[in-house]
């Protein structure tokens, strides 16, 4: 039994013209092996497996060929040649800077680089993952790399370049190596099947060549895993089995049904997706890739920009066809917006669900009704219908009778439908609103009477909030209902919170005190200041009003006294205050003793 030789080794490019992907790059470096036009140093950067390392091997033989073809390749018949096809040319040096990162290593190379070949014209030192080195040794590699002997020849190769020196960068020829595009691996693909005698479908290598993100060795590693799975039978099904790869028939069913507006049906595909072991964020993500595929579908001149199968291109268009452009877009848009908020979010599944449904809405016919599942932005144009002017409470209503004559009562409205909409939804009613005239004399005293912005006042749009009424007036002058102490300090906070801006230090310091029941229904409030005591005489009959009306009593009566000096506590100090803590509770001042503390 021979020994069995993975793919991205056996099949590794050992000329320019075989290197998939990369013409520009492999034209540049044969026309320098042509003309002789040898730099000293090149770096050789870009993503994995995309061939900087063969690319490295090939131009280090081809540099050494003693009879080079007419188009700067080697020749492979030379001594030369012979020796680095055969691994053992003492010419081509390569070198894991991984694991030689270090000044002493560095040191050990540039004593090799005294040494002049045995058989061609350069020692060419290959250092790969060039970007390990510690700086210390790149600094004790520069000298060396820019000015070395006549014989020697470097080439660097890195996944990243940003983590070289910028002294290295300018003492080399920079080549930039591209990633793999879809069509090249499948093509590439292609050809070491049928080396192999492996049947395969078009679409599963696609499939393989996406999962490759670019690195031609990355796709050759899984062709082989899936080659060993499907038995030399590689189809579109067994490559999603055995790659764990969602099916993009799941995507154009998705978009499908979205134009359709099958919400239901979205959700049972995506209960399935979920149950089959996908996570709910890859199915957005993927979701989001497809869609974007739809878009680029949609011009023939973003074609190209499809990395995909012929067959796969022509299902894209198709699609195409049936989307609209603004579908498209908001579509993309809610989905990025779900692929930002996914990690953070604590119920996922309910995400993806809720955007799955915003893109089923998107083409969806305008409907305001209740259970449309409209967005608030979505149901502004139902509220500008609906605002109608309401009816005032009846409150408002016996104190306006006093000062205006009465007015015609609104016409009764159908059964079921809000008291005061007397227009129909399909007419736009006439809204009067009323704007108040800035004041340019003298300020309008405040008055506390029902203080505070309320739902009332929300539904009068930009009428003036109830505090800045003129005067308080009672609403039920013969009321007598009972109240409790409870009740009181209820309506007192209550009041106070209600109260206007100008008056936010005064209700703050009266939400201290608390009103108490002296001989029912006679309120008494205690005040520990005379300033104090004085501001809230000043608006004792407006508290009055307030309270009768929150508490449905006309007969309350308040009265205001200053706290007595006996009846106010000492002020403690620190000390004091925990040494009284102290003696009642002795534990306290044990542990005190046993962790040495002291009081700050």
């Amino acid at each position: 039994m021979e020994d069995y030789i993975v793919s991205a080794r056996k099949y590794r490019p050992m000329t320019f013209d075989s290197v998939v992907g990369q013409t520009a790059l492999t034209t540049t470096l044969r026309n320098a092996v042509k003309t002789g036009k040898l730099a000293h140093a090149y770096l050789f950067c870009g993503p994995r497996g995309v061939g900087k390392t063969t690319c490295a091997r090939i131009f280090a033989k081809a540099i050494n060929c003693q009879n080079p073809t007419t188009d700067g390749e080697a020749c492979n018949e030379c001594e030369s040649c012979k020796a680095f096809n055969e691994q053992r040319s003492y010419n081509i040096f390569e070198l894991d800077a991984a694991s030689n990162n270090s000044v002493e290593n560095i040191k050990a190379l540039m004593e090799q680089t005294r040494i002049p070949p045995q058989i061609g014209r350069y020692k060419v030192f290959i250092i790969d993952e060039v970007h390990m080195l510690s700086t210390a040794a790149f600094n004790a590699f520069l000298k060396t790399l820019e000015e070395p002997p006549a014989h020697v020849i470097f080439i660097l190769a890195t996944t990243e370049k940003h983590k070289i020196l910028p002294t290295i960068l300018s003492r080399c020829q920079i080549y930039d190596f591209e990633r793999m595009t879809v069509p090249n691996i499948i093509n590439h693909l292609k050809m070491v099947a049928e080396k192999e005698g492996i049947r395969y479908e078009e679409e599963a290598l696609s499939v393989i060549a996406e999962k490759a993100d670019g690195g031609m060795r990355d796709a050759l590693s899984i062709f082989d895993q899936v080659a060993s799975f499907s038995q030399g039978n590689i189809t579109y099904q067994k490559v999603i089995e055995d790659l764990n790869v969602l099916d993009a028939d799941n995507y154009f069913q998705l978009v499908d049904l979205a134009l359709e507006n099958k919400v239901s049906d979205m959700m049972l595909l995506l209960n399935k997706v979920i149950n089959n072991g996908f996570d709910g964020g890859h199915l957005i993500s993927g979701l989001s890739s497809h869609v974007r595929n739809v878009l680029m579908a949609k011009d023939e001149q973003t074609l190209p920009l499809l990395e995909v199968s012929e067959k796969q291109r022509l299902r894209y268009q198709e699609q195409a066809k049936k989307c609209p452009t603004p579908f498209l877009y908001k579509a993309l848009e809610i989905m990025n917006r779900c692929d930002i908020n996914y990690r953070q979010s604590s119920n996922k599944r309910l995400l993806v669900e809720l955007t799955l449904i915003e893109v089923a809405q998107i083409t969806q016919p305008d409907d305001d009704s209740v259970g449309a599942g409209r967005s608030p932005k979505r149901l502004k144009s139902l509220f500008k219908n609906l605002l109608v002017s309401q009816p005032k409470p009846a409150s408002q209503v016996a104190g306006a009778q006093r000062h205006t004559a009465p007015k015609a009562k609104p016409e009764s409205s159908p059964k079921g439908q809000p008291q005061g909409l007397t227009t129909k939804l399909t007419t736009k009613p006439e809204v009067k609103v009323a704007v108040a005239k800035p004041n340019m004399g003298h300020p309008k005293k405040l008055h506390l009477g029902n203080m505070g912005v309320t739902f009332d006042d929300l539904r009068r749009g930009s009428q003036k909030p109830t505090y800045i009424k003129e005067t308080p007036t009672l609403e039920a002058p013969e009321s007598k209902s009972d109240f409790t102490e409870s009740d009181l300090e209820k309506q007192w906070m209550m009041m106070c919170n209600r109260m206007p801006p100008d008056m936010k230090a005064l209700a703050a310091r009266m939400r201290n005190i608390i009103p108490t029941i002296k001989k029912y229904p006679q309120i008494e409030i205690e005040v520990d200041n005379e300033f104090l005591l004085s501001e809230i005489n000043a608006i004792k009959g407006r508290i009055k009003v307030t309270l009768a009306n929150a508490l449905h009593n006309a007969a309350i009566d308040i009265s205001l006294q200053l706290t007595k000096r006996e009846d106010l506590g000492k002020v403690l100090t620190r000390k004091e205050m925990f040494d009284e803590f102290a003696k009642k509770n002795p534990s306290i001042q044990k542990l005190r003793d046993a962790l040495g503390l002291e009081l700050a």
